[in-house]
């Protein structure tokens, strides 16, 4: 991410003199410098804007910058805001408006109106804030002193939804089959997604897929089973099955390459003509390498997966499907038959063989673990609801297994349901959330609305503080606003 530009633009005018705003400029640079120590791209003072000329060259600038994430607006001074008009409504960028100033402090003893016209940033927060919420301008506001680590993490968060905006924009998902017949669920509008998401979703016929597997190499093969030997625990002697995952592996990830740089899969257990197994192994490693994994032709858990993904740094994240419930316990029990992600395994994952009761095909290797726990983790859906995109995002906390199951030949997670299991089984219902999911330990709910509203879909929040008749008559309400739109 470090590669990313986050570009520093202030806000000024003529009105103070050159010597004011030579003050800003040096402040501006010094702040921007401070910040790029500790954000996880690249912070980098642009301008001082003191006309609307200025304002809508450097908009045109940041737009043309293809390194460019999004934008940092400060306000030393006043800086009238009409004119922002015409550079907000150029610019193609996130937004994030930082309410900071240069001094933390007042200077009581010495305080004059030299200084309150230099320093008068709240006055500066209140006509920009202004112009933006005028203009509907999607924006995250931060406010602290440039220096306070509360400001600068809630920084970095947005920086990281920003890279993600980015990031998901050039995302690709191949599929190679169709949705599972009959499923409602996991169906959705392609070119909107497009349109609106960036993502662009492709199908190939698996038998493409089949002439890869056949032209791989036994040399390509042993390299791929000796990096499978570092990373897991061999726990079968039939490594000829094993292989066969190998050759899906290497295939899959030469495919997606060569069709253009493919970063999600999608895949069906009833569509393997020329495969002998069901990709397991070879998806759940391929996921550890951060592409994102849509099972039963759910190419929205896909492309959702890998842009989550990016944003964890492929830690504690990937695809998951809500399974079965301990209702004694108040948990549910997530997995799936065999692509769970081995970024949630908490012990070394052990490559086991066993036979697949569904699909017709040869018994799979898959890798087996119990999952990791954290007491902050999120799941997360996206469902077309016809007339738009609706992104549901749930607190759980992750918890370990209160007994063990030694006869669940899968990976998988438990968790907790916020605000409690039945409010928040019922609120996922209640939104339409689907049984897939990507799950995250490291990606936060906040970073998900950021990214949600950035998008422009509709939000839906399922937390500690949700109450189940508020949260129906939300749901009413938003259906009412989107008809209206």
């Amino acid at each position: 991410m470090k590669e990313k530009i986050v570009y520093w633009i202030t806000g000024s005018q003529t009105l103070y003199g050159d010597d004011v705003l030579a003050h800003v400029a040096q402040h501006s640079k010094e702040m921007a410098a401070y910040l790029n120590r500790y954000l996880p791209v690249t912070v980098r003072y642009l301008t001082t804007c003191k006309s609307s000329e200025e304002i809508e060259a450097a908009a045109r600038r940041v737009n043309a910058d293809s390194r460019c994430i999004g934008v940092i607006l400060w306000c030393h001074t006043f800086s009238p805001a009409k004119m922002w008009i015409k550079g907000l409504g150029l610019l193609q960028k996130p937004v994030c408006h930082f309410a900071t100033q240069y001094n933390e402090e007042l200077p009581y003893e010495t305080i004059d109106m030299d200084f309150m016209n230099e320093n008068q940033a709240a006055h500066g927060d209140r006509e920009l804030g202004y112009i933006i919420a005028r203009m509907r301008v999607e924006n995250k506001v931060i406010v602290g002193h440039y220096t306070d680590m509360g400001a600068i993490d809630e920084l970095s968060s947005w920086c990281k939804v920003a890279a993600g905006l980015a990031f998901s924009k050039t995302v690709k998902v191949c599929r190679f089959s169709d949705n599972m017949r009959d499923v409602a669920v996991t169906e959705g509008d392609k070119i909107d997604a497009h349109e609106k998401l960036g993502w662009q979703v492709d199908y190939y016929p698996i038998g493409e897929l089949a002439e890869y597997i056949g032209a791989v190499t036994e040399e390509e093969t042993d390299a791929l089973m000796e990096e499978y030997a570092q990373k897991y625990t061999m726990g079968t002697d039939r490594t000829e099955v094993v292989r066969e995952q190998a050759k899906y592996e290497i295939a899959i990830e030469k495919f997606l390459k060569d069709k253009g740089g493919y970063i999600g899969i999608v895949d069906h257990f009833g569509t393997l003509c020329g495969l002998n197994q069901l990709p397991g192994l070879a998806i759940q490693d391929l996921q550890s390498k951060g592409y994102g994994f849509g099972a039963e032709g759910d190419w929205k858990i896909a492309a959702l997966g890998a842009v989550m993904q990016y944003m964890a740094d492929q830690k504690g994240t990937g695809m998951m499907e809500d399974y079965t419930y301990d209702l004694k316990e108040g948990l549910c029990l997530g997995a799936h038959m065999l692509e769970v992600s081995p970024q949630f395994a908490a012990t070394k994952p052990e490559i086991q063989v066993h036979p697949l009761s569904i699909g017709g095909k040869s018994d799979p290797a898959r890798l087996v673990f119990e999952g990791i726990s954290a007491p902050e983790a999120i799941a997360v859906s996206m469902v077309d609801m016809g007339n738009r995109m609706r992104l549901i995002i749930q607190k759980i906390e992750l918890v370990k297994y209160p007994r063990k199951m030694p006869n669940l030949p899968v990976g998988g997670l438990m968790w907790r349901y916020r605000p409690n299991f039945k409010d928040g089984v019922a609120a996922w219902i209640y939104a339409g959330g689907a049984h897939h999911t990507v799950v995250s330990s490291v990606v936060t709910a906040q970073q998900m609305i950021d990214l949600g509203n950035l998008w422009g879909v509709e939000v839906v929040v399922i937390d500690e503080n949700t109450e189940l008749n508020a949260f129906r008559e939300h749901l009413k309400w938003s259906d009412e606003i989107y008809r209206l739109k």
